[in-house]
């Protein structure tokens, strides 16, 4: 038997489920999918200050934006944690 969601663990974006009975990891993950999302806001805001005052701030939360995909791409659990925690402090 051969299991399509083992696949891409992301699945889960391309399919809309009508029941509502999401996991822990898939609302873990969409949060996290979210404070990227508000956290590329910021980049712009941090790269937009004049005279390249935001520069060093824009590159932080770049790197963290970076690390946080890469938690999801390689599914671990811990990282995505780690990293939904550490984005949801940045402003």
């Amino acid at each position: 038997m051969t299991s399509a969601n083992t696949d891409n663990p992301l699945d889960f974006l391309n399919h809309h489920s009508s029941g509502g009975h999401g996991n822990a990891q898939t609302d873990l993950i969409q949060a996290l999918l979210y404070e990227i999302i508000r956290v590329k806001e910021l980049i712009r805001y941090y790269e937009d200050i004049p005279n390249g005052a935001g520069t060093l701030g824009a590159s932080i939360l770049t790197e963290l934006v970076t690390e946080a995909y890469n938690s999801l791409v390689n599914y671990d659990t811990e990282l995505i944690r780690k990293y939904y925690d550490l984005l949801q402090n940045c402003d």
